[in-house]
């Protein structure tokens, strides 16, 4: 690949195939696969503009066994981190998700800080939330603090 993006992310997932179907329905495009000695999918490289997800599979690559890569295989799968992508209708993507047997934690719904949204986590345990921006005009931290703790005193 001579065209590499300025940004990586890499899942590791229990189905690279299943995985890589699911993330190319949230806009990324397929750039090419790694197949494994039984010839399943081991790696899948999908791109959405700036963003290359490389899908790794748990099982089959042939990583160095370690505490870190014991502790990945055994999960939970990206605890504490939620990636984030820009979609043009959040209620379609929602929907969508939710189908393909993704669980929304919040949304969709308008944030007061000028953005509509819904977070869920994909059946890979993975975290996302897709976004729009409705409403540039709006201070979004003093939004987020007010709402998180209370609006100051004048």
């Amino acid at each position: 690949m001579t065209d590499e993006p300025p940004v990586r992310v890499a899942l590791r997932v229990s189905d690279v195939t299943a995985a890589s179907t699911l993330y190319q329905s949230f806009g990324f495009v397929p750039v090419g696969t790694v197949p494994g000695a039984d010839g399943g999918l081991v790696m899948a490289i999908l791109r959405r503009g700036p963003l290359q997800l490389l899908v790794d599979a748990l099982i089959g690559i042939p990583f160095p066994d370690s505490a870190r890569e014991r502790r990945t295989k055994t999960g939970p799968r990206g605890l504490g981190v939620v990636i984030g992508l820009e979609v043009d209708d959040i209620d379609e993507a929602a929907l969508r998700c939710e189908a393909a047997g993704c669980v929304i934690s919040a949304g969709p719904e308008n944030a007061p800080w000028g953005e509509r949204y819904v977070e869920f986590e994909d059946p890979f345990g993975y975290a996302w939330k897709f976004f729009r921006v409705t409403d540039s005009t709006h201070d979004g931290l003093q939004s987020v603090h007010d709402l998180w703790f209370g609006q100051a005193d004048s």
